[in-house]
């Protein structure tokens, strides 16, 4: 059976972005076939190397994961050795992907402009803090002050309690280098048509911003401020957090009439069977607390299996609320490869997040973890640019790679 190629093959990747946002969508890409370079600083490499919980590698597992696919030089940027070098690099790919303070690349002489006379069909993913234009575009920022900044800290937590962390500091990274990795494709969509690139400029708010429904819109024109609500969702009730009688919770969303209706039959609650106070979503909103105690005392009457059981046979939305512990024991993320395992000649079999999307034809991959600082000098430099031996060693004697 011929091999089917991976929907990016033939793409060439360079990565010189550090942390988190722009590195994953690079990953992204990787994981569907593009070659994707990682440059890092010689003897320093990327901040994420150092991140999070050490492997037996010297590399933290955050980057075993997240650098995956990833070949990975070292070189110097601002050197002018290394520039040189870089635009070699350039003139044989497709992408760039950087997360400098905008000005940083312009400053070495390797901006976007700079560049696309290098290589007029370039693409570029731009990701900073607050974009590349603006009153704010020189300022520092991470995730943790775009999710502030976007409105989502402000809605996380409950009214009394101060403004929370929605479960990760890097859902920010995360969502803008999604939209990263989909600019990129749209960008070499566009230049398929035109032969000419661009560059993609996200802000690290950007992705968080557009994935907060109508809270905008509703402010613009009714000027309502949407407050903690803890568990709860403004539009819908039931649609919360319930504690089992085994000291577990689960999660139940009943977003319309006819959800609440099936729920209904499932509880068993005559009380809660009261078309006249509760049968309208819009009712339910005002009855909030009442429905909810009577929820809760249903479920800490079960076990958390019971409800989800009784639940499901009652096609009510009803799933458990998983610690990582119980993702390694439910069977549904090992079968999908949402939990995969990976070898690794360092450490063993790694497990780590699987591929997502998952297409039916043409599937992504891991083919390795995050690799050691430099270990694809000598392929690419040599193998791939030519550059001979002696100047190899006296590239790396002036610590330029």
């Amino acid at each position: 059976m011929e091999q089917t190629r991976a929907p990016l093959d033939g793409v060439r990747v360079l990565d010189i972005a550090t942390f988190v946002a722009a590195p994953f969508a690079a990953a992204c890409l990787a994981e569907f076939g593009a070659d994707v370079i990682k440059i890092e600083k010689p003897g320093i490499g990327d901040s994420l190397r150092q991140l999070g919980t050490e492997s037996d590698t010297g590399d933290t597992y955050w980057w075993l994961n997240d650098a995956r696919n990833k070949r990975c030089i070292t070189l110097d940027l601002k050197l002018p050795k290394g520039a040189d070098i870089f635009r070699r690099l350039v003139a044989q790919s497709d992408v760039v992907m950087e997360n400098f303070r905008p000005g940083t690349l312009e400053r070495w002489g390797l901006g976007f402009e700079s560049l696309r006379e290098v290589n007029p069909g370039l693409i570029m993913l731009r990701v900073s803090a607050y974009g590349q234009e603006g009153p704010k575009r020189n300022l520092p920022g991470f995730a943790r002050i775009a999710q502030a900044y976007a409105g989502l800290s402000y809605l996380t937590g409950r009214p009394d309690t101060p403004p929370l962390i929605a479960g990760s500091t890097t859902l920010a990274d995360y969502l803008s280098g999604l939209y990263g990795a989909y600019g990129v494709l749209l960008a070499l969509r566009a230049r398929d048509n035109s032969g000419r690139g661009q560059y993609i400029d996200i802000a690290l708010h950007d992705g968080i911003f557009r994935f907060l429904d109508e809270f905008a819109a509703v402010y613009d024109k009714t000027g309502y401020v949407r407050e903690r609500n803890g568990t709860e969702t403004d539009s819908s009730v039931p649609h919360s957090h319930y504690p089992t009688g085994d000291g577990k919770w689960v999660a139940i969303a009943c977003t319309n009439d006819k959800m609440f209706e099936r729920f209904v039959k499932v509880i068993g609650n005559p009380d809660l069977d009261n078309p006249e106070r509760f049968g309208t979503r819009k009712k339910r909103v005002t009855e909030r607390e009442a429905i909810n105690r009577m929820v809760s005392a249903w479920t800490t009457s079960l076990t958390r299996d019971e409800v989800i059981a009784r639940c499901c046979d009652g096609d009510v939305p009803c799933g458990p609320i998983n610690s990582i512990a119980d993702i390694f024991e439910d069977e549904q993320f090992t079968l999908r490869d949402t939990l995969v395992r990976v070898k690794d000649n360092r450490i063993g079999d790694l497990a780590v997040q699987g591929v997502v999307p998952k297409l039916s034809e043409t599937p992504g991959q891991i083919k390795h973890l995050g690799a050691d600082m430099g270990a694809h000098n000598h392929e690419v430099y040599f193998g791939e640019l030519g550059i001979g031996e002696d100047e190899l060693s006296a590239l790396r004697e002036e610590g330029v790679i």
